[in-house]
């Protein structure tokens, strides 16, 4: 009983999806002959043993996201499902491979540096001294985060602390009026703070009707973009600058855009510590989704909204056999094939353009008004439209293994 929920809590705690969690932890539970049913809430999970009065609530709460943990915990299930496995060396196995190193401190600030340049280029900072500083500020926030996850439990103090850190040197370039793209030199690192994996998880427990679950989970994601928005303001607050207002993106050329995609979707796989040979997958589908997104804005002449929607429904066609496969969690894997796609730009326009609005008051003009209700309605559609184009195969495909 206690292997159950041991594993379960693992599953839960590291990213993997609820749905899938609740399927493994029942189906070691059958292989152990204590046939068991899951019953996942946002701080604890309840399992209930059939044919018993007992049942084991266990302190657990989803908040990170490491694939190398999760596909090395699959492995020992799957092996004392099979019987390759002594039931007495269960526990050890879990508890070792839930013990997984994560990402090294280099690893991890590399890849916060080069996808947040990578969404610079995607964006449209094509100038070295922008990218540059985008990947300075991505990496000096990396180095924050490690050092406070040592200090702190709390999971806010991170992304506003980096979102603060982004927001300082942006306004500091912008006060020694450096040629950059100060909006971007802004933006761009505190999209690599984006939880795109527990947006997605939180909206498959909505479609599965696990409601309560659902909903804490979108509250928690909901509250670390408000701490983005809030560190990358104050930061230019405490500069004596204000935000700035980015103008239209400057076009990138395909094959631009394809490799920087690709760059972006590796380094978010490893910032999930995703396996290094699981790589090239899921750089494959992200670009193949980035270029059909690029097609069908830059010649089709979609909207942004369809475009990551069509996108998000080729990658999630792709992507589902292979997490099914491989028992990874489909909301990191699928997050990094589609994160260059998120309208993080668009929210952090909005919520600049609030500041500005609230700081004028009645003096404020109607077009002001009107950029902030566009830029976040953009934001909203993009983010609904990607999480619909992403669960909605995934749940058609998705097979119980």
């Amino acid at each position: 009983m206690d292997t159950v929920a041991l594993a379960a809590r693992l599953l839960f705690v590291h990213g993997q999806t609820t749905e899938r969690m609740v399927v493994t932890a029942e189906r070691l539970g059958a292989a152990m002959g204590v046939p068991a049913k899951v019953l996942p809430d946002w701080d604890k999970l309840t399992v209930e043993f059939d044919g018993t009065s007992l049942s084991e609530v266990v302190p657990a709460k989803p908040l990170a996201v490491d694939m190398h943990r999760v596909l090395a915990i699959t492995v020992i299930v799957d092996r004392l499902c099979n019987g390759t496995l002594p039931a007495d060396q269960a526990r050890p196995a879990l508890l070792s491979a839930g013990n997984k190193p994560t990402a090294s401190t280099l690893q991890f600030t590399s890849a916060a540096a080069i996808g947040a340049a990578s969404l610079g280029v995607i964006f449209g900072a094509l100038d070295i001294a922008s990218l540059m500083l985008i990947a300075s500020s991505a990496a000096i926030g990396a180095l924050v985060r490690r050092r406070l996850s040592t200090l702190s439990t709390n999971p806010f103090v991170q992304p506003l602390c980096a979102g603060l850190i982004a927001g300082l040197i942006a306004a500091v370039s912008a006060n020694l009026h450096l040629r950059i793209a100060t909006a971007l030199v802004a933006f761009c690192p505190c999209m690599m703070l984006v939880p795109g994996p527990h947006l997605l998880n939180g909206a498959i427990d909505l479609a599965r009707t696990r409601i309560a679950l659902g909903i804490a989970r979108l509250t928690y994601a909901a509250i670390i973009v408000l701490m983005i928005c809030f560190g990358l303001l104050l930061g230019f607050a405490a500069s004596g600058a204000a935000p700035p207002a980015a103008g239209p993106s400057a076009p990138v050329p395909l094959m631009a855009d394809a490799i920087a995609a690709g760059c972006a979707v590796a380094s978010f796989g490893a910032l999930f510590s995703m396996p290094w040979r699981m790589l090239p997958f899921p750089v494959a589908a992200g670009v193949l989704g980035h270029a059909a997104r690029w097609a069908l804005i830059s010649l089709a002449g979609t909207n942004v909204a369809t475009g990551a929607l069509i996108a998000c429904i080729l990658v999630s066609i792709i992507v589902t056999p292979v997490v099914d496969r491989l028992h990874l969690p489909f909301a990191a894997l699928g997050f990094s094939a589609v994160v260059s796609m998120m309208p993080g730009f668009f929210l952090f326009q909005a919520a600049s353009g609030l500041v500005e609005l609230v700081s004028m008051g009645a003096r404020a003009p109607t077009t002001l008004l009107t950029n902030v209700a566009a830029d976040g309605t953009t934001a909203f559609l993009v983010v609904l439209a990607m999480t619909f184009g992403l669960i909605l195969p995934r749940m058609l495909l998705e097979s119980r293994l």
